[in-house]
């Protein structure tokens, strides 16, 4: 993580590096600043269509950089709502912005407790420093 952005306290996290956070019911899902980072430049991103049931700590799609490919896990089960047809054209937007424009896709949970066995951002902080 750049050592000048603070993790935003605000959202919830999973140990494979994805954010969550609570938007109008529901879960809008992306990438960390240290997944992006460790990435490096991302070039394509793969996502699946809306409608799509997602099922918790099961690959929902993939994110391509010019070092990797990486599976994006779902941090929640649900359905998919919408996803972020920006990064098709623009998947740079995970690296320049992962918790703004870079935001991957929004899921309807099934169950509102999922949400609550996320990390919070101590925890996520204290992860990243183990790695």
């Amino acid at each position: 993580m750049s050592e000048n952005e603070a993790l935003p306290s605000e959202l919830t996290y999973t140990k494979e590096h994805e954010w969550t956070r609570m938007k109008g019911g529901e879960v809008e899902v992306g990438i960390t600043r240290f997944a992006a980072d460790q990435l490096g430049d991302v070039v394509f991103v793969e996502l699946p269509e809306v409608g799509t049931t997602v099922t918790a700590d099961t690959p929902f799609g993939v994110v391509e950089s010019v070092k990797s490919v990486s599976d994006l896990y779902a941090p929640v089960s649900g359905k998919v709502t919408a996803t972020n047809a920006e990064l098709g054209d623009a998947p740079e937007l995970v690296n320049e912005s992962p918790y703004g424009t870079g935001w991957m896709l929004r899921i309807k949970p099934d169950d509102a407790t999922d949400q609550g066995k996320l990390l919070s951002a101590e925890e996520y902080d204290a992860l990243t420093k183990e790695d």
